[in-house]
């Protein structure tokens, strides 16, 4: 992007947008754990925006800013009429197209990066390449690592958590061992401390542009809307997994809300629009897991091997803020020379492990995994083993490739700009077109949704889920978090299943109404009677799926 826009965002305005993200988020936001920053795709329609209206000799600053207003109204508009209630039709099929989409782009840009070595000589670009490689391999290996058994806890986390930065900063110092130190290598540029990169002030004259540039900004800035919609709410889901045992409910409506701010504040200081980052989002809430290694008894081949299971998610809003404010801390002069010694090799090297890590945990590549392995070799407790028709997932996976195909090959165009619409139309080829050929037992296997009943509740819940095997489901999540086995975890399923134990109204959470009774049962000793032992549950939170499960039945 600093680049291709001509020096008009530099290290200084990233770092900003960062910022400013982040403590927005990370204070005043319904769904906190989100990391916020300056994505693959805003920069794809920065520099799109650059080469669409300089050449008409147009102020780009002043239609960022246009651009950001405009936006500005369009997101409280979405916000105060819920149309994130549009999000429960959003399914692991347009995540899963859209997280490969990222995770290329973030490989074609450490390509980009490592390409333009060569202007500095073959010597400089051969290095570039080793050390980016170098970088990739030893941040995989630390991740390969923190998921292993090996070592103690405290320094497997250790090592998974910090891994990648240690990783950068030893390559950067490793460039400059022996006759390395002579090659001449490109290095990250900066600016001053705490100023835009461009002899310019903070604050945008937006009034500088001519009133058919500020109209024209209008359907600029409804694609960046579009964009931000599906992004930063898929950012959300994400982070919010089924696989991520979750207490807090989301506030999908609010934070769009603040997305809106923050796109308008950006758009007045000039620079880039930050909104939810993927794959950061989702390792973000994957880092405050509480995790143990277990010996897996589910199969005779399995017997002792180790799984990690997830107890909890530390859920609150320190870390985010923390990375913030460091972030802040960054723009000082004494950090932006160091920052300026980092190489381009190693931050192409960045680039490449943020986008296998993205590839790793996507739906399509395990999917392709298990289609190319050997069928006498698959695990029977892969759900896609259930798949009757081998045929149905290659169908599944080729349309998934043909969405990443269509949206990766107009970001290669001056059509760039229009990418968001083929992102959002992946939503309604999922819900009414795909349901024509596959089967619906199929579709539950291929395309399950994104995030739990629970983190989907203020949205209206997912679209064409059974509630009550939404929370037989649930319980076995629980069962399993909670280590429950045998003919007591079978018992429990099975009543989940039927609807039964869990409360008179016969849906929630069955450890919620055990625990709302047993409060109850205290203040009835205290001598408060039940009506007031409600309206203190209502006020502390508890029973609260039993309460939600009332109000649907009535």
């Amino acid at each position: 992007m600093f680049a291709k826009t001509r020096m008009s965002y530099g290290v200084n305005e990233v770092l900003l947008a960062s910022v400013l993200g982040a403590v927005v988020f990370s204070v005043f936001a319904a769904q906190p754990l989100v990391i916020v920053g300056v994505t693959g795709p805003i920069t794809v329609f920065n520099y799109t925006v650059f080469d669409i209206i300089t050449p008409r000799g147009t102020n780009y600053f002043a239609f960022m800013c246009w651009i950001g207003l405009w936006s500005l109204v369009m997101h409280w508009f979405l916000a105060i009429t819920n149309a994130c209630n549009g999000l429960t039709y959003v399914t692991r099929f347009p995540c899963d197209i859209f997280g490969f989409y990222v995770a290329f782009i973030y490989l074609q840009k450490g390509i980009q990066v490592l390409t333009r070595q060569w202007a500095y000589g073959d010597a400089s670009a051969y290095l570039s390449i080793m050390v980016s490689l170098l970088v990739l391999l030893v941040a995989y290996i630390g991740g390969i690592i923190g998921g292993s058994p090996l070592f103690q806890r405290h320094v497997r986390k250790f090592i998974e958590d910090y891994g990648t930065p240690l990783t950068v900063i030893f390559f950067t110092g490793f460039v400059h061992i022996g006759h390395m130190r002579s090659i001449d290598l490109s290095t990250l540029p900066t600016s001053r401390a705490f100023f835009p990169t461009m002899d310019r002030n903070w604050f945008i004259s937006f009034w500088d542009l001519p009133v058919s540039d500020v109209f024209l900004a209008i359907p600029f800035a409804l694609l960046l809307t579009i964009l931000f919609y599906f992004d930063h709410n898929v950012s959300s889901l994400i982070a919010q997994g089924t696989e991520f045992p979750l207490r807090k409910p989301a506030g999908f409506h609010w934070d769009l809300f603040l997305l809106g701010l923050t796109t308008g504040v950006a758009g007045l200081l000039g620079i880039p629009f930050p909104n939810g980052l993927i794959p950061q989002a989702p390792f973000h809430t994957n880092a405050l897991c509480a995790t143990r290694l277990v010996a897996d008894d589910s199969a005779e081949s399995r017997k002792g091997h180790p799984t990690r299971v997830v107890d909890h998610v530390v859920e609150q809003r320190v870390s985010n803020l923390a990375q913030g404010l460091l972030t802040l801390g960054t723009m000082s002069g004494p950090l932006l020379v160091v920052l300026h010694l980092i190489p381009q090799g190693v931050l192409a090297g960045l680039f490449f492990v943020m986008g296998v890590q993205a590839l790793q945990a996507n739906g399509i590549t395990l999917k392709l995994f298990f289609l190319l392995s050997d069928r006498s070799l698959r695990p029977c407790a892969n759900p896609l083993a259930r798949v009757e028709r081998q045929l149905a997932i290659w169908v599944f996976v080729a349309l998934e490739l043909l969405g990443f195909g269509a949206t990766f090959a107009i970001t290669q165009t001056i059509a760039a700009i229009g990418f968001p619409i083929i992102i959002l139309a992946l939503i309604p080829v999922r819900t009414f077109l795909l349901p024509k050929w596959f089967r619906p037992e199929e579709l539950a296997v291929l395309d399950a949704p994104t995030a739990s009943p629970f983190t989907m509740e203020s949205v209206g819940g997912n679209y064409g889920e059974d509630a009550g095997e939404a929370v037989a489901q649930r319980e076995r999540e629980m069962r399993g978090a909670n280590g429950e086995s045998g003919e007591e975890g079978e018992r429990r399923s099975d009543e989940a299943e039927r609807g039964e134990g869990l409360g008179p109204w016969g849906g929630g959470n069955a450890k919620a109404e055990r625990d709302g009774t047993t409060r109850r049962t205290s203040f009835r000793s205290s001598g408060v009677d039940d009506k007031k032992a409600e309206a203190i549950e209502l006020t502390s939170g508890i029973g609260g799926s039993r309460r939600r499960s009332r109000s649907r039945k009535e």
